[in-house]
């Protein structure tokens, strides 16, 4: 059975010894990133913050180690790739809630909306200010009604100002920019504290027409019940903790950022659009969630990485049957390093799988073909494909011209990102098909081999 809602989560974290309480007082300025990295560089649990300066908890670390992935899943290593591909395979449409929303049990309008009263945290030194990064945001395509929901930041600028940022090739910036156009006002929710295999859901790697809720669905395996939010016109998981509801402002900019990203460096400072605040529901006495993100490894990465992978092997394998595995790896952010395994059928394939991967969503800037006997999550073997099944001149490509990868550092160009170009390398680490090559020199059977002296 999936998880009921956030709470019931961080029960099972707890029982499992995933989740510790810090009940002494922390601030939320630095004091809250620092605790959360220390934890996750050790593979530690989540951190619940009883005492930060405000009247709500604040859960933190509920993604950052693979762990607790598993956990989410209700999976092992063994199974956790063929769940999560039978439920991108299985979708299925959410449900009504019958009756009073826990989310709504405190409904806060007009004078009473103040989102500072929260714990959002400031998460590096250098940050433009306080940001609610692990928020669920919902909104619909203004044409075809669809709806969408995924990750994004928003900077705490007053009461019931937020600075948004959202690339435009995101459905969410793809939303706003359509609205724009058609000169209505892009309504969004951000949804804190939900069931988790909704914020994994945020990560698949679907097309514009895909209903988010019923990825959700499929991932969950029963439907999420939603329930109509109080000022806006969309629907919301009834269960949240807490529901954001908000009005994109186009025409009322702010200085947003700088932030700590994903990537590992500070995105600049910018003139971007405003989101106005025009109701937060909460259950009572709510959870309030942080999520540290900046250098390879924190929590987001290990987020994006099982739908990434799993969504990206769907849509790579269903043009070549023979890709047996995808590694998207976190110290690339998941998004710039790819590796996929398979066996090509005829000369020039592999070169094929790099150029489909290339043109993905994910923007990769590697991407390194080997064949199924290289663990593509194993950087020795995959160097050892590179060192000796390669001949530069040959089997590396150079691709110039492509969009660049959100928020990479190495791109030159002020402009914005829409109008960024950059370059990718596809390398071609597999023997060449139909030509001889030299015997692999492996001892087989050593893992079966019974060894009593060190097998204790």
């Amino acid at each position: 059975m999936p998880y009921r809602d956030f709470r019931h989560f961080l029960d099972t974290l707890r029982q499992h010894g995933e989740l510790v309480d810090i009940d002494r007082p922390i601030s939320l300025i630095h004091d809250v990133a620092k605790a959360l990295t220390k934890s996750s560089s050790r593979q530690g649990p989540a951190l619940l913050f009883k005492q930060n300066g405000t009247e709500f908890p604040l859960a933190a670390g509920i993604f950052s180690t693979r762990s607790k992935a598993l956990l989410a899943f209700e999976a092992t290593e063994e199974n956790i790739f063929e769940k999560v591909l039978f439920g991108l395979d299985h979708p299925i449409a959410p449900i009504q809630f019958s009756g009073d929303a826990p989310c709504h049990e405190v409904v806060l309008t007009g004078d009473a909306i103040d989102i500072t009263r929260f714990p959002v945290p400031t998460y590096s030194p250098k940050d433009g200010g306080p940001f609610i990064t692990p928020a669920i945001v919902v909104s619909k395509d203004p044409e075809t009604g669809i709806p969408d929901i995924g990750h994004y930041r928003f900077q705490v600028l007053g009461k019931d100002r937020l600075g948004l940022f959202a690339q435009g090739f995101h459905r969410l910036g793809k939303n706003i920019t359509k609205a724009k156009r058609l000169g209505v006002t892009l309504q969004g929710a951000m949804l804190i504290g939900t069931d988790p295999l909704l914020a994994y859901a945020c990560q698949v790697q679907a097309s514009d027409t895909t209903d988010d809720w019923e990825v959700a669905g499929g991932l969950r395996g029963e439907p999420v019940q939603l329930v109509r939010c109080k000022t806006i016109d969309l629907e919301v998981p009834a269960n949240c903790e807490v529901v954001i509801e908000f009005e994109v402002d186009v025409l009322h900019t702010a200085l947003e950022g700088p932030l700590g990203e994903y990537t590992g460096y500070y995105t600049p400072a910018s003139e971007k659009p405003t989101a106005r605040i025009t109701a937060i529901t909460h259950r009572r006495n709510p959870y309030f969630q942080g999520l540290v993100t900046g250098k390879p490894v924190t929590e987001n990465h290990i987020l994006k990485q099982i739908p990434f992978e799993a969504s990206t092997w769907r849509t790579l394998n269903s043009q070549f049957p023979t890709v047996e595995k995808v590694s998207i790896n976190c110290s690339g952010g998941v998004q710039y390093y790819m590796v996929i395994a398979m066996q090509p059928r005829f000369a020039g394939e592999a070169r094929q799988v790099i150029m489909a991967a290339m043109t993905s969503n994910v923007r990769p800037k590697w991407v390194i073909v080997v064949e199924p006997d290289i663990d593509v999550h194993n950087p020795t073997e995959v160097e050892w494909a590179m060192s000796f099944r390669v001949r530069p001149n040959r089997d590396v490509l150079v691709i110039d011209d492509i969009p660049a990868g959100p928020l990479d550092p190495s791109v030159e160009g002020s402009g914005p990102p829409s109008t960024r170009l950059s370059s990718a390398i596809g390398i071609d680490a597999t023997r060449p098909v139909g030509e001889p090559f030299a015997e692999v020199a492996d001892v087989p059977g050593w893992r079966d081999f019974d060894l009593p002296e060190i097998d204790r």
